[in-house]
């Protein structure tokens, strides 16, 4: 397995309390998240892994090194959603092998990973189900595919919240590849790169949903995500 991370996002949303860096740069534990994140790959054997950079880049290869990874730069993280970092990195986009892309401001326990490793199917995203009162996006599935997905969604038609993590198998990969380059094409430059895996649930296409309740992740969208991994890493560490 590969992976592709995305870490060239501003974070508007807890930017005033980052002093400047950017969200995949923050503590935990003694090492910035983006480390953190490497090193749990590593420790998986998975060593192929290219990063899109963009806001403050400077702290992110700064946190990383003595990594080995592929280096991309999105110029236009500031007017443009995650689909045109996935453009500047659509030469990793090979159909070599499978390929979970990924949100560079997740935090996830190990256990995650051993999931990810262990899943058969394609497209997969993945979601919490015991996150549905305070879920940011929000995804609404049976029978382990999904239906319906958005923040717009009520806690009534929420199963769970979506994680920021999704897995391609090789000829998925070509398709959301081709996705990717239509978008930029068409100018779509508001699309985010998960956006081009849910237009195939519109297109009647099967796109599943593995819910990993009871294993911790935070997505650093806001200071109360912060909070939540800081404690998570306190309690065990005792």
């Amino acid at each position: 397995m590969k992976v592709l991370i995305m870490a060239a996002g501003v974070g508007s949303r807890i930017s005033r309390d980052l002093q400047g860096q950017p969200k995949c740069c923050v503590d935990v534990g003694g090492k910035p998240l983006i480390k953190r994140t490497f090193e749990l790959l590593n420790k998986k054997g998975i060593t192929n892994i290219a990063l899109v950079t963009g806001y403050q880049e400077r702290y992110i290869h700064e946190a990383l090194e003595g990594f080995s990874y592929i280096r991309y730069f999105n110029p236009f993280y500031r007017v443009a959603n995650s689909v045109s970092s996935v453009w500047f990195a659509k030469d990793f986009l090979v159909p070599d092998d499978e390929i979970m892309i990924m949100n560079g401001d997740v935090f996830m326990d190990e256990k995650v990973l051993d999931v990810v490793l262990s899943e058969k199917r394609s497209p997969v995203m993945l979601s919490d189900s015991s996150r549905i009162e305070d879920a940011d996006y929000r995804f609404n599935w049976d029978d382990e595919l999904l239906k319906r997905y958005g923040k717009e969604l009520t806690n009534q038609e929420t199963t769970g919240e979506y994680v920021g993590i999704g897995i391609l198998n090789k000829n998925d990969l070509t398709i959301f590849k081709q996705g990717v380059v239509d978008a930029v094409s068409n100018e779509d430059y508001n699309c985010w790169w998960e956006d081009i895996i849910y237009r195939t649930v519109d297109d009647d296409k099967k796109v599943y949903v593995k819910n990993i309740e009871g294993i911790f992740w935070a997505e650093v969208d806001y200071i109360e995500d912060y909070e939540r991994i800081k404690e998570f890493i306190s309690k065990n560490r005792g």
